[in-house]
């Protein structure tokens, strides 16, 4: 059975860490220019782009370069010029919409690797013959493409790698093409600056134009969520995925999200892969639940396995968001003797631990606190509350940039985690 690559937001430094230490073979990261998630691109210039690159590298991890937008006649230069320091960058390959894009990319970097964004639509083999023989090595399948169809596709072009989002935010319009935070903040989604107006309340209105008499009409006392689409999430489908053999790479989506999400959901995926490879069975459900302590809209296997007007779950009409039930009490430091406090904490508190993919620790007990295993799963009691510099506190709160210190070493990157209780509203 073929293992697939699993692909990882990186929508900043600290969040390629993490993506690789929770078990990705691959990150897609870029800078602001040219791509669709522009103010995450912005966490990188070309200097940190570089190191981040070869950080990567240097851990056996492949990075792809988001080059998706659609520019316009007068940004070509920059395209060009953009292309130019990517090659000298090194990444391995770029992601691209459009043919122009394409073929530049080709003239001036043929020895990186080009992937077709899912923002082209491509959807049957006719366009991915067409986009092989221009050159393109993988295609990021249409999120409306089922997994039938990519099984035909396969058979009849077999040398065009096939990728499919297994995880993230789906988009209300079609492929993503929507113009929508442009009418209404002259933000152009397709140019990288989308202000999800999907995920707003919206008050509906119906008008009788014979009497002029118009009615409100509302299902919720914030108005209606109408076009918010539930995020989606494969893990159930590992099994029938790995199964069909045609899937080269599982990505993720959620450059914009918290590291938080990028540790758990690429940690679930990278256990429900191996696990089904090393044994034919997936306990997807377990995996499942993990997902479901990140913040989400609801959840929704969405298009691969059933067809569009087959579906009648994948929205969330009363909230744009839901709440997951951990919240991130720290992030441990690279020096791994402490951790930044991300919620709150006080003596007494007892956390969860989720550790990187692989990582080892063992039990520990002193005046600062305990480490101990319990059912499978690792957790922390604070005795006390003391900074680095060793003061000691009666609490310690988000913002305080004090890292405080741990009873034993721990892992870089581990997330100390505790459950919480949310409102219905999610407030």
């Amino acid at each position: 059975m073929k293992k697939p690559e699993l692909l990882a937001p990186a929508g900043d430094f600290e969040k390629l860490k993490i993506a690789i230490e929770y078990g990705a073979d691959a990150v897609y990261a870029g800078v602001s220019h040219f791509s669709l998630r522009c103010h995450s691109g912005k966490e990188f210039d070309y200097e940190t782009f570089k190191e981040a690159v070869d950080y990567a590298h240097e851990r056996g991890v492949k990075v792809y370069a988001t080059v998706n937008s659609f520019p316009f006649e007068n940004q070509l230069p920059l395209v060009e010029s953009h292309i130019k320091k990517l090659k000298e960058i090194g990444v391995d390959a770029m992601i691209i919409s459009t043919l122009g894009v394409i073929a530049k990319a080709k003239e001036i970097a043929p020895e990186i690797d080009i992937h077709l964004s899912t923002q082209a639509n491509a959807l049957n083999s006719w366009d991915y013959k067409a986009y092989r023989d221009f050159g393109v090595k993988r295609i990021i399948a249409a999120r409306e493409t089922s997994l039938k169809d990519l099984i035909k596709i396969k058979e009849k072009v077999p040398d065009v790698e096939v990728e499919i989002f297994v995880h993230g935010a789906m988009c209300f319009a079609y492929s993503g093409r929507c113009l929508l935070s442009a009418v209404q903040f002259g933000r152009n989604p397709n140019k990288g600056s989308c202000a999800n107006d999907c995920r707003y309340p919206y008050v509906l209105y119906a008008e009788n134009p014979e009497t002029g008499t118009m009615f409100k009409m509302e299902e919720y006392e914030d108005g209606t969520y109408i076009m918010n689409a539930k995020d989606l999430c494969l893990i159930k489908h590992i099994p029938e995925i790995l199964d069909a053999g045609v899937v080269d790479s599982l990505k993720i989506e959620g450059r914009t999200k918290a590291p938080y999400y990028v540790a758990v959901v690429t940690k679930a995926y990278r256990d429900a892969i191996d696990e089904y490879l090393s044994s034919g069975k997936c306990d997807c459900e377990k995996y499942y639940k993990e997902i479901l302590t990140t913040k989400n809209r609801g959840l929704t296997d969405a298009y691969l396995v059933k067809r569009p007007y087959e579906r009648d779950d994948t929205q969330n009409l009363e909230t744009s968001l839901t709440h997951g039930e951990w919240q991130v009490s720290g992030v441990v430091t690279q020096e791994g003797d402490s951790f930044m406090c991300k919620y709150k904490t006080f003596p007494g508190d007892v956390v969860e631990i989720l550790l990187p993919k692989n990582a080892k620790i063992s039990p520990c007990e002193n005046e600062i606190g305990k480490i101990w295993q319990e059912d499978g799963k690792w957790y922390l009691k604070f005795n006390k509350i003391v900074t680095k510099s060793g003061k000691e506190l009666n609490a310690v709160h988000s913002g305080n940039q004090n890292p405080i210190m741990l009873p034993c070493k721990l892992p870089p990157l581990t997330f100390l985690r505790k459950k919480v209780e949310y409102s219905p509203n999610g407030v």
